[in-house]
């Protein structure tokens, strides 16, 4: 069984960065503006903006952009990679 992680706060570190912590202590710094420049999704591209980009919220403990349009794995997010 795998362990369950929820997300407890975000901070904008800078433009695409931001740190990220886990109701299990962990904190990751992470940066996603690699994964948002590599995207050819327009979707995914729109998040360049770093208006729409900051305006990240924190959901039953997942991280989340808009109405579900951009989500991470909280595992994944947890482990430090995206």
């Amino acid at each position: 069984m795998s362990k369950i992680y929820k997300i407890t706060k975000v901070e904008i570190v800078k433009e695409y960065t931001l740190k990220i912590s886990f109701s299990d202590g962990v904190v990751q710094t992470i940066d996603f503006g690699v994964f948002l420049k590599k995207s050819n999704h327009p979707e995914i591209k729109k998040f360049l903006d770093l208006k729409k980009f900051h305006a990240f919220s924190l959901k039953a403990g997942d991280l989340m952009w808009g109405d579900y349009e951009l989500l991470f794995p909280v595992a994944d997010l947890h482990a430090g990679k995206i």
